[in-house]
């Protein structure tokens, strides 16, 4: 595939802390269930490191969980060329490191966003030790995965034509 339409998908959190693990999950089933050419990245150690994964990519999906006092699984969607993504959702990866968003607002400054990136953000309930998604987050996650995968496929669909 050619860097035109290169998509990449990328999940952020723990998976060993139950919800915060969400974005990882969600990339993973895409990964598992798609046949497109999709470069799935998991395990991003910082914001900096974030602004690397989509360098040469057109398309790009950040997934990650949020805390913002709605609804568990509750589904946050930006269009982060477009409009501004509210920091408070989203936390830094570490003490040491820098949010999503101020990661996208660096590569803003940098001149390093891709052509589309779409943030999704999903309300989590648990955040103790554990591997496994609370019910409400897991049936977010599911239908997220399918919508990433159906606008994948208009993206690469669209840009063909062109």
């Amino acid at each position: 595939m050619n860097n035109i339409s290169k998509a990449v998908v990328v999940g952020i959190g723990n998976e060993f802390r139950k919800d915060d693990g969400v974005g990882l999950y969600v990339s993973r089933l895409i990964q598992e269930r798609t046949d497109r050419e999709i470069e799935v990245v998991d395990g991003v150690p910082d914001g900096y490191a974030l602004i690397e994964t989509w360098d040469d990519s057109s398309f790009v999906f950040v997934i990650d969980c949020v805390a913002s006092e709605n609804n568990s699984g509750t589904v946050f969607r930006f269009d982060a060329l477009i409009e501004k993504i509210p920091s408070n959702l989203f936390d830094g990866f570490s003490t040491h490191s820098i949010s999503v968003v101020d990661a996208i607002e660096l590569a803003r400054t940098l001149g390093r966003l891709p052509k589309s990136l779409i943030v999704f953000g999903i309300e989590g309930k648990d955040y103790s030790p554990g591997t496994e998604l609370s019910p409400e987050v897991k049936m977010a996650a599911d239908q997220l995965v399918d919508q990433i995968i159906d606008e994948i496929k208009s993206k690469t669909d669209q840009n063909k034509e062109r």
